[in-house]
């Protein structure tokens, strides 16, 4: 299989970047994005040429970090799939393809197809927490909590922060994310005691980070590799405005 692949090249944070072309062949339908990128590097080290600055980790869909932007798709053509989990005969034999990074003022680029995605960890550590007294735990089934709530629970907590959400809204908002890491707390009785202020927190410090505000037009919610619902932004601005 024979691809053209125009990729984003940039030095740094500080240098403008653009796209550079290149011919990739030999590829087996079969091979991961991530795997066709790893097959185009051995050959740009080959020829003393900078390979192609990526970020990978599980390739299994789970750790959010390979994702990029493919001829205007976020993440991957496919729906609701991840980069890594995006397969090369998704593509045409001789298609050309464009690859660049997520754009979004609170994701700088540090170098190639990678980005900064750091923002997220400061939302995380302005509130998406529980505090606990030290000392003998709980019982793990001493608070019951129903069905219809740990679902509930464990569908926001599914979130793997690819930043997918921000990248292809048309704002820039991380709302998705901040509601998801918000909810998964929030709806278990552990969480609610500080549910109000872990909504005031978190928002605060999303709104810090430069993301945009969101206008529910439900894009986050399509390219979401994990089919987050939108209703989780909802309850977000619920607490919000508790909280106020």
């Amino acid at each position: 299989m024979r691809l053209i692949l125009n990729v984003w090249r940039q030095e740094s944070p500080e240098h403008k970047g653009a796209f550079e072309r290149y011919e990739a062949n030999d590829l087996d339908p079969h091979m991961s994005v991530p795997e066709m990128l790893d097959h185009l590097n051995q050959g740009l080290i080959k020829k003393g040429v900078e390979p192609i600055a990526f970020e990978s980790d599980c390739r299994e869909g789970i750790c959010g970090q390979c994702g990029i932007v493919i001829n205007g798709e976020v993440q991957s053509p496919e729906s609701h799939c991840t980069t890594c989990q995006t397969h090369l005969r998704s593509f045409r034999d001789g298609e050309e393809l464009y690859l660049e990074p997520f754009r979004a003022g609170a994701f700088p680029v540090k170098k190639d197809l990678i980005v900064d995605r750091s923002a997220f960890d400061r939302i995380v550590a302005a509130g998406g927490y529980i505090g606990a007294n030290t000392g003998q735990g709980n019982e793990a089934n001493s608070i019951l909590i129903t069905h219809d709530r740990a679902e509930q629970a464990m569908d926001a907590a599914a979130c793997i922060a690819c930043g997918a959400c921000v990248a292809t809204c048309k704002n820039a908002s991380a709302s998705l994310f901040t509601a998801a890491k918000m909810h998964h707390l929030n709806s278990l009785p552990q969480g609610e005691p500080e549910a109000q202020q872990r909504a005031l927190k978190m928002v605060e410090q999303m709104d810090a980070e430069g993301f945009g505000a969101c206008s529910f037009t439900g894009a986050c919610e399509v390219v979401c590799p994990q089919s987050i619902s939108i209703q989780h932004i909802v309850e977000m601005n619920r607490y919000w405005r508790k909280a106020l």
